[in-house]
């Protein structure tokens, strides 16, 4: 009940009778209402006033300053949060465009190695293609020169 920073309010009205009448629907303790019921010199009222009057603005200066305190602190987090977010967004940007640049790099190597790999099987192609004609080439010059060496032999033979 001490100054425990409560931000509650309470506002007290008296009635016709001098009762107090509690407003907003705070219940008081009956000791509480006998006090505040009492009257007190003028004198003791108005010094007790002052010393309530500077204890109150020191606490309302107090109260005033950990609110701006409390605001200045959450309006830091918020600025926090924003600078985090967009750090986040731009560096989820970055990131994008490097997954984009080594996507379309690795997309230009893949399409360099099928051309290559398609220019291999071409060439192997043609190879096999030279190396079936050379072949042919040969079986033909071998089956001429068995002709001319069996019509050699022929000739020969009488002679042998």
């Amino acid at each position: 009940m001490g100054g425990g920073g409560s931000t509650r309010r309470v506002t007290f009205e008296a009635d016709e009778n001098e009762n107090i009448t509690v407003v907003k629907g705070v219940r008081l303790s009956d000791s509480l209402i006998d006090r505040m019921k009492e009257p007190s010199s003028p004198s003791g009222r108005q010094h007790r006033g002052s010393v309530n009057d500077e204890e109150l603005k020191k606490r309302i200066a107090e109260e005033l300053a950990l609110e701006r305190a409390r605001r200045d602190s959450e309006a830091q987090k918020r600025r926090l949060r924003q600078e985090q977010m967009y750090v986040r967004d731009e560096f989820g940007k970055l990131l994008e465009r490097e997954r984009i640049s080594s996507n379309e790099h690795l997309t230009r190597a893949i399409l360099r190695e099928r051309a290559a790999t398609e220019e291999e099987r071409q060439k192997a192609q043609r190879f096999a293609k030279q190396l079936e004609e050379k072949d042919r080439e040969l079986k033909k010059h071998d089956a001429y020169y068995k002709e001319q060496l069996a019509r050699l032999e022929e000739r020969v033979k009488p002679f042998f």
